[in-house]
């Protein structure tokens, strides 16, 4: 075997072992915080060696997506607490057809699920009392935010984080003005009326606010 293929099928042994430590993290219901078996545990859990499951670890580690304490053992961290996203930064989302990307599919996850608030005729008020209260709702993403975690679609949510945080490194945080407050309150009320074109118009008004070269499509297609 070349050393280029030992390389690649060894890389192929941890990074599978890293996937076993994700789903066995997923089944086992751990969260930011907990404790993880020990390198023994998992070696012994996924019957693979103690070196491999040492250099998973490693990886996890240095990702930022796990910390090792001293005389205390392994915890999960807060995936949006590491560095990683910094890291990308400074490399993939230098390509500007990457940026757009980022922008366009977060886009598309707001239009969703301000289209499943609309159909649901969901209730609202609790969020137009935020966005009317400069205090509690400061920055576009917080109120999008809440209005794709409304919608209730899990995946949907945790992806829409990820994109906001590319979006915030490279185009940083959106404040709210009195201009996007009125608008993000008539989409709010448009959707509590069941105003489609009060909703449709809104939302065109917000982003051509944020960014006036964007022309954004019908929401309701």
């Amino acid at each position: 075997m070349s050393k280029v293929n030992s390389i690649q099928s060894h890389a192929k042994v941890y990074i599978g072992i890293v996937h076993q430590i994700r789903d066995m993290i997923s089944k086992d219901g751990l969260g930011p915080g907990d404790k993880i078996p020990s390198e023994r545990e998992l070696s012994e859990r996924l019957n693979v060696g103690r070196s491999s499951v040492r250099e998973a670890l490693r990886a996890l580690e240095l990702l930022g997506l796990i910390e090792t304490r001293r005389g205390e053992g392994t915890y999960l961290r807060d995936f949006r607490d590491h560095h990683l996203i910094d890291l990308l930064g400074l490399f993939i989302l230098q390509d500007h057809k990457a940026q757009d990307d980022i922008l366009h599919s977060k886009i598309m996850i707001e239009k969703e699920a301000l289209r499943t608030l609309f159909i649901r005729k969901h209730d609202v008020e609790s969020l137009l009392l935020k966005v009317s209260n400069e205090e509690e709702s400061k920055y576009v993403s917080d109120v999008f935010c809440e209005i794709v975690k409304e919608s209730n679609n899990h995946l949907a949510h945790r992806i829409w984080n990820i994109l906001n945080d590319y979006e915030t490194l490279i185009c940083g945080q959106m404040s709210i003005t009195p201009a996007k407050r009125n608008e993000l309150i008539r989409l709010l009320r448009g959707i509590q009326k069941q105003e489609k074109e009060s909703v449709q118009e809104a939302y065109k008004k917000i982003r051509k606010i944020v960014d006036n070269d964007l022309t954004i499509s019908n929401i309701f297609f």
